[in-house]
């Protein structure tokens, strides 16, 4: 197919969706606490954001590292999702 678009890989597709997502949640997000015009309540709308984006870092990467199992070692999955989770760790850490 001379000209047109490449085939993209389910999984690439779909972090590529993911992220879109993300972004649109992050720019409605943003306008709506311009839009309340409060302290308060862009608080509370950053909260959720919060809940957003590890559950789409966990997705993705999933994802990623499932559409690249032949590729990659089991170690090194093991390390990537610690990484993962160490991240997590240390937004919660006090």
């Amino acid at each position: 197919m001379k000209g047109a678009l490449k085939l993209i890989e389910k999984a690439l597709l779909m972090i590529i969706l993911l992220r879109i997502f993300s972004g649109s949640v992050d720019i409605t997000a943003a306008m709506l606490m311009y839009k309340f015009n409060d302290l308060e309540k862009a608080f509370y709308i950053n909260t959720l954001l919060a809940l957003v984006g590890p559950c789409v870092l966990i997705i993705t990467t999933g994802i990623a590292l499932f559409g690249l199992a032949e590729k990659i070692s089991l170690s090194r999955m093991i390390c990537l999702f610690g990484g993962i989770v160490l991240i997590l760790y240390s937004l919660k850490a006090d």
